[in-house]
């Protein structure tokens, strides 16, 4: 832990990249064309990254991808400055009062011994500020569906409509997987209505992902970790298949398969 600095020397490093992003703006002919719409693809590509270095479990690449974006932040906060509407100080102080705002059981005389009293009263609060007339209202739009369903479903939560017991959740599961089967029957030849089917599919999906959210398991991150294991042991395959001078379009499944159990093992 010899390697941390002390917060005199936190400051001094913040103030050195403030520093350097007024002299790239300045100076540096691409910095200086950049709006918060040319960053914006860039920004979501490198959370993106910081993601998947997180999933690696690699504190050299996580600490670079933070980096990454904390350039962002102190880039959209110069354009602010620019423009006239907000710099990083007005940002972080705009922060900090929230923060403060949101923790009344730290900074006001509320009452909170659990994690979850504390994301109902976060939701509270914020749907409060925010003067939404939903809850669900401050759920962005742009999200992918999957995270969506998990924000929905805490949203929800935060104000008390959610199950009881997980048995509860594993109940629905159970019913939706019913419903879906009635809708396409793997053994049937008969042609399904896909709308429907896609409906109740959705069903499916939806009721998982919150019972995931009953056991504490994120089925985000459940689904990438696998779609990672399925790549590496796909690439063994097809490596090992390269060097037996195979190519796998001409193998049959269950030539694959026996690379496949290797990597399985492995």
């Amino acid at each position: 832990m010899s390697n941390l600095s002390t917060r005199a020397e936190q400051l001094a490093a913040f103030d050195r990249l403030l520093t350097i992003m007024d002299e790239l703006r300045a100076q540096c002919p691409w910095d200086k064309k950049q709006t918060t719409e040319s960053l914006r693809h860039l920004t979501i590509e490198e959370t993106f990254e910081l993601s998947d270095a997180i999933l690696e479990g690699n504190p050299e690449e996580i600490k670079k991808e933070l980096g990454d974006i904390l350039l962002h932040i102190v880039f959209y906060a110069k354009i602010g400055s620019e423009e006239g509407n907000f710099d990083i100080s007005t940002l972080i102080h705009s922060l900090c009062e929230k923060l403060v705002r949101r923790h009344p059981h730290i900074y006001g005389d509320t009452v909170a011994q659990d994690e979850e009293t504390v994301k109902q009263n976060w939701e509270k609060i914020k749907l409060k500020e925010k003067g939404n007339s939903s809850v669900l209202g401050g759920v962005p739009k742009s999200l992918p569906a999957l995270i969506k369903a998990m924000r929905i479903q805490e949203k929800a939560r935060g104000v008390g409509f959610d199950w009881e017991e997980k048995q509860q959740v594993w109940e629905k599961v159970e019913e939706e997987m019913k419903e879906f089967q009635a809708e396409f029957n793997a053994a049937s030849e008969e042609e399904i209505d896909h709308e429907k089917a896609t409906g109740e599919f959705g069903d499916l999906l939806f009721s998982l992902i919150n019972y995931a959210r009953f056991i504490d398991i994120n089925p985000e991150e459940a689904l990438e970790r696998t779609n990672l294991k399925f790549i590496k042991r796909f690439q063994y395959l097809e490596n090992a298949a390269r060097e037996a001078g195979k190519n796998l379009s001409d193998m049959t499944l269950a030539e694959m398969d026996v690379y496949w159990n290797e990597a399985k093992k492995k």
